[in-house]
């Protein structure tokens, strides 16, 4: 997969640096932030659902 993204210089020059050292590292990064944002999606439409169909909120920490 090619992922094209527009980061600040700064950062820019540390992703290319850790791309040529540990070149799985990114690779390990977006599929993490992808899983919590996939999981956070689900547990939102799931709240959702319960307020609409009248559920309690349960409340939950998310970290």
């Amino acid at each position: 997969m090619q992922l094209s993204v527009r980061l600040p210089r700064d950062i820019a020059t540390q992703a290319e640096e850790m791309q040529r050292t540990d070149p799985e590292f990114l690779s390990r990064v977006v599929l993490y932030g992808l899983t919590r944002r996939c999981i956070y999606r689900h547990l939102n439409q799931h709240d959702q659902e319960n307020v609409l169909s009248g559920g309690e909120r349960a409340g939950r920490l998310i970290t």
